[in-house]
């Protein structure tokens, strides 16, 4: 028998189909539902490590989290991690298969993949009462159309009922809801079935004529308006965003506990890849996290991070053209604290040797952490576990860069000198004992009077907020409509709506 199955998609990037599956899938669990999420295809530079070593897109394992189950890497069976303007490494099944050009893999590689892609839409639907599928970008990008395997020609092989997702926030949803599907081929537009409405802010009662024109032009109907909330943008795939409490420049910071705050600067450098480890900090009560491209940023703050790159050698190059690099090296030589996780750990070091990602041989480091690197061509994918600062850490590593340790103090898997520490562990911070311990060296390093909250677990608070977002859909979505069109499959006979229409 196979389960109940839709695509969520979207009029644009960022409309919110990451955290409307997510939503839809923590809904459907509280019912009772056996729910599993998909995504056929992912770009993204924030990706996790699955139990069994495979890496998949960081959305999808927080959509796992709302549905109660292990991150497999049948949710994400297709990864793209950019690694500059023309070309991807392309992960399949959670391991890197090799990199592609957008050309090449638009331009054949793409449309071998779907029966891959469909073979594990089919187990997944197998195996649980229902799929909820998440699109990329829009439906409506029809100069892809014909080897698309995310939008709608997953939903046309899969027969799945498509419901598209429009911020109103950013102004013109009526046009890019009618747009999307006059866009689309009298083939797809039979598989749409409505619109959900994201981001709202005011009275329903207003928008309430708009959407009676909207089912009036299109015979669709809009599923629910969903209003504008604060902080709900989790493990974001392309968007710079501390996502539980702050964005890039302004964190919503709770009081701290003692009589300072904590201030973070994370570097943005090119490529940067799974900045959703600051989040852990930006969840702490007085910690305020802001990302940072310019050296004077980096003065007045207590603790500078390095975050992950998918490139090294690029971002190492993009640190000395600013000047961050100096001002890093003055933070170390004075003893002020610098952390480095996973490509920044590298880029602290002595040197790399690279031949795999930028082929640039031999290239100096900033020399503040006692590590040689050398770049291996098989990907390390583990999720390793251990103690640091006498507290119990776990973390999940996704990198080419081979370290060799040659001084300092052991720290998880990487070393620390004076106040500068490096790792490769991704989420190292998410261990709430690691964190506080963590911080209270930073703050005593600093001079700063900043104490911990003994309370605050990162995982409590990821569950509220994917309770929030289930809420969303339980409170402002006709849920008995959407779970019949979940459970029936693709709507049929819904009218062609000729592209120009109305007059």
């Amino acid at each position: 028998m196979t389960g109940g199955g839709l695509l969520v998609a979207g009029t644009t990037s960022d409309a919110g189909k990451s955290v409307v599956t997510a939503g839809i899938c923590r809904w459907l669990v509280r019912q009772g539902v056996k729910v599993a999420p998909f995504k056929a295809q992912n770009m993204s530079l924030n990706s996790f490590v699955t139990r069994e070593g495979a890496e998949i897109g960081r959305a999808q394992a927080m959509q796992a989290q709302a549905c109660r189950v292990e991150p497999a890497a049948l949710m994400n069976p297709v990864l793209l991690k950019p690694g500059g303007e023309q070309s991807s490494q392309v992960v399949l099944l959670g391991r890197p298969v090799g990199e592609l050009s957008a050309r090449g893999y638009h331009g054949g590689r793409q449309q071998k993949l779907l029966g891959t892609v469909l073979d594990c839409l089919a187990e997944l639907r197998g195996t649980y009462d229902a799929v909820i599928c998440e699109g990329a970008g829009s439906p409506a990008e029809i100069n892809l159309r014909r080897t698309d395997i995310v939008n709608m020609g997953i939903a046309r092989h899969a027969r799945l009922p498509v419901l598209v997702v429009g911020d109103i926030d950013r102004g013109g949803v009526f046009a890019s809801f009618f747009g999307t599907v006059a866009l689309l081929s009298p083939e797809d537009q039979e598989l749409v079935a409505g619109f959900l409405v994201n981001k709202f802010r005011g009275d329903v009662s207003l928008l309430e004529p708009g959407l009676d024109m909207l089912h009036g032009l299109t015979g669709r109907r809009t599923y629910g308006v969903l209003p504008f909330r604060h902080g709900l943008g989790i493990d974001e795939e392309d968007g710079l965003r501390v996502s539980l409490r702050g964005t890039v420049r302004e964190s919503h910071v709770a009081p701290p506990v003692g009589e300072d705050v904590l201030r973070v600067a994370v570097c943005a450098i090119p490529l940067m890849s799974n900045f959703t480890d600051v989040d852990a900090l930006a969840a702490e009560p007085g910690v305020v996290v802001r990302f940072v491209d310019r050296p004077e940023e980096l003065a007045d703050a207590d603790l500078v991070v390095v975050p992950g790159t998918r490139g090294t050698v690029r971002a190492l190059e993009w640190l000395r053209e600013r000047g961050l690099a100096d001002a890093i090296g003055r933070r170390a030589a004075e003893g002020r604290p610098v952390l480095g996780i996973c490509g920044g750990f590298q880029i602290l070091g002595e040197h790399i040797e690279d031949e795999v990602e930028s082929r640039r041989g031999h290239v100096e480091g900033l020399g503040v952490l006692p590590v040689r690197v050398r770049f291996a061509r098989e990907k390390t994918l583990t999720r390793p576990t251990g103690e640091a600062l006498g507290e119990h850490v776990e973390g999940y590593e996704i990198h080419h860069g081979v370290a060799s340790v040659t001084g300092g103090e052991p720290f998880l898997d990487g070393c620390r000198a004076g106040q500068t520490w490096g790792t490769h562990w991704h989420g190292s911070l998410e261990s709430d004992g690691f964190r506080r311990a963590f911080l209270r060296e930073v703050a005593a390093a600093a001079g700063r009077r900043f104490v911990p909250a003994p309370g605050t677990s990162f995982a409590a608070l990821r569950e509220e907020q994917l309770d929030r977002l289930g809420d969303l859909i339980e409170q402002h979505a006709d849920t008995d409509a959407l779970w019949r069109l979940i459970e029936s499959g693709a709507p049929q006979g819904l009218p062609f709506i000729p592209p120009g229409a109305p007059a």
